[in-house]
C-alpha cells in the first residue's frame, strides 16, 4: 500500500453498494424514498431517517404496538407459570367455614 500524507492507520475499504442495497442515510427507513440534502430529514431512535413526519409516526406506532404485544405475552406467560406453581408455600391452603354453626 503506497504511503500518502492523507493515509490513515487503518485501511478502510468502502462496501460495495450492491451488497448493502443502500446507505443508511440515503433513503427513508419506512418507504424507501430517496432523501435529499435540500429537505428536512426526520430522525427517530438516534439514527433512523424518515422522509416525513408521517413515515416517522407510522414507524413509532408500529414500535409501540410491538412493545404492547411483548408486554402482553410476558404477562400471559407469568400468569401461566403462576397457575402451574399453585399457591405459595408460605400461605397454607385453609378453607374457612363461614356461616357454619358451631356445636356447643
Amino acid at each position: 500500500m503506497p504511503s500518502t500524507a492523507a493515509s490513515s492507520f487503518f485501511h478502510i475499504v468502502p462496501l460495495d453498494r450492491s451488497a448493502t442495497g443502500r446507505h443508511a442515510m440515503d433513503a427513508c427507513y419506512l418507504c424507501g424514498k430517496p432523501l435529499s440534502t435540500n429537505f428536512d430529514i426526520f430522525m427517530y431512535r438516534g439514527n433512523t431517517p424518515f422522509c416525513s413526519e408521517e413515515c416517522r409516526s407510522v414507524q413509532m406506532d408500529v414500535d409501540e404496538e410491538r412493545q404492547r404485544i411483548k408486554t402482553n405475552i410476558r404477562k400471559e406467560r407469568a400468569a401461566r407459570n403462576e397457575q402451574r406453581r399453585g399457591p405459595p408455600a408460605s400461605e397454607p391452603n385453609v378453607n374457612s367455614a363461614a356461616n357454619v354453626p358451631v356445636a356447643s
